[in-house]
């Protein structure tokens, strides 16, 4: 099972902090996958995975198969996400066709998380196809 997580957070979290193209176009804010991301960021709050997972694309849906073992994987590698202080919405930004809403997380300890959320528009309306953490730019002396 241990494995099984490892890979899902490897395929799920590419540690990338500069933009992944110089083509990204920043879009005005859509209140939809804003309000997406808050509703399963507000069901990981009272630990309702069953809720969360309903947010979740169908692709994140196959690749974990049930909300347990979501639920199990955002505890353990986005603890962030699973129980943050405060959410800031950034920038949503069109890279390559694909949707990106960044999301500046606080978490319990004070310290400040950088995450970008892929979203896809279903019949149900927005959906999470994934989500990565931001590595912050080594800064120098």
């Amino acid at each position: 099972m241990l494995r099984f997580l490892n890979a899902a957070l490897m395929v799920l979290s590419v540690l990338i902090w500069a933009e992944r193209s110089p083509a990204a176009e920043v879009l005005p804010s859509e209140p939809g996958i804003e309000s997406t991301i808050r509703s399963q960021i507000d069901a990981f709050l009272i630990d309702d995975f069953a809720t969360a997972f309903t947010f979740a694309s169908p692709n994140i849906k196959s690749l974990f198969g049930s909300s347990e073992r979501f639920g199990q994987m955002v505890r353990n590698g986005y603890p962030m996400v699973w129980r943050p202080g405060e959410v800031r919405f950034l920038e949503l930004r069109d890279i390559d066709g694909a949707l990106w809403q960044k999301v500046m997380i606080r978490d319990q300890a004070g310290e400040f998380h950088m995450l970008d959320y892929q979203m896809i528009e279903g019949p149900e309306g927005w959906q999470i196809n994934g989500v990565q953490i931001l590595r912050r730019p080594d800064v120098g002396a």
